[in-house]
């Protein structure tokens, strides 16, 4: 199996959803993630949010806020009708989704959003992503969404049923999303680790250390360790708004993660609104995998 930073997009393209997680695993801690938001505007009229992750180093592209039902990316004017496979011919890139696996019965620390079904990760909407040709699937929680770990392991269950080995699985809880109960250093333990996996999850994701009140790097790494030794990959995010720090701050998230474990690294969509501030993408990039295959990220064409 070729190693993820070092595949063209003809060789991305060929990956199933078991065949990329080997891939991340093979590029040992070097994937970055860039998290965008299709439905609002892009920074530069002229390019998605998309697109311009990708141009400042980007290997996996995920889609936040998307409605599987009606599907919306701001700056997407051919095939507007398969748009999932349009951002993968735009990027070049394997394009995932953000689904909500929303608890009715959460106890709410705040006033929680009402989501389409579409955004959820009910059963017809994950049959509906699996239809429209996604790589991976992410079941995380936005801002006062209601999301529970007992629903992420219940979404886990059914999306694997729908997607056998063909879709790739990340799973966990990037801040409380407004739940009582789940939140700093409590949003996560070995027991949902395990569940987690058990239930077919191909990666953990975690907060960062330090972009989550308790969250330490010395926590991070144990459950880096218990995720591993289950045979899951771990995705490390930026959740919290960080994406948009300063550059000192980035590089020293970016280099807290590579010592914790992290097989890919998150970076959020509210740099700017819909996208990381594409400048601290490429910083964090270099600062995990090196000038050399940060360029050759950014420059290799997507028709190779």
């Amino acid at each position: 199996m070729k190693r993820l930073i070092s595949c063209t997009t003809s060789e991305m393209q060929q990956l199933s959803g078991k065949d990329l997680k080997a891939s991340i695993q093979a590029s040992e801690g070097r994937v970055v993630l860039s998290e965008v938001i299709g439905t609002s505007q892009p920074m530069y009229p002229e390019v998605t949010n998309a697109e311009m992750a990708t141009a400042f180093g980007a290997d996996l592209i995920l889609m936040n806020i998307f409605d599987v039902f009606q599907p919306t990316v701001n700056g997407v004017t051919e095939n507007a009708d398969n748009i999932v496979d349009e951002i993968k011919r735009l990027t070049g890139r394997p394009v995932g989704i953000n689904l909500e696996p929303i608890d009715p019965h959460a106890k709410q620390l705040e006033d929680l959003s009402d989501l389409p079904i579409g955004r959820t990760a009910a059963e017809e909407s994950l049959k509906k992503a699996y239809e429209l040709g996604v790589d991976f699937v992410c079941f995380t929680g936005n801002p006062q969404t209601g999301v529970t770990n007992p629903e992420i392991e219940s979404a886990i269950k059914r999306a694997r049923e729908i997607f056998q080995e063909d879709v790739m699985i990340i799973a966990g809880k990037m801040h409380g999303a407004g739940v009582a109960g789940e939140k700093g250093g409590e949003i996560i333990t070995d027991e949902w680790i395990e569940k987690f996996i058990q239930a077919g999850a191909d990666v953990l994701l975690m907060p960062s250390p330090g972009t989550v009140p308790g969250i330490t790097v010395e926590h991070a790494s144990h459950w880096a360790k218990v995720a591993h030794k289950k045979g899951a990959l771990v995705m490390t995010t930026i959740g919290t708004s960080q994406e948009g720090a300063d550059q000192a701050t980035i590089r020293q998230i970016a280099l807290q993660n590579k010592m914790v474990g992290a097989d890919i690294h998150h970076l959020g969509d509210a740099g700017y609104t819909g996208l990381s501030i594409p400048e601290n993408i490429m910083d964090y990039s270099i600062v995990i995998r090196g000038k050399r295959h940060t360029y050759i990220r950014m420059a290799r064409s997507i028709n190779r």
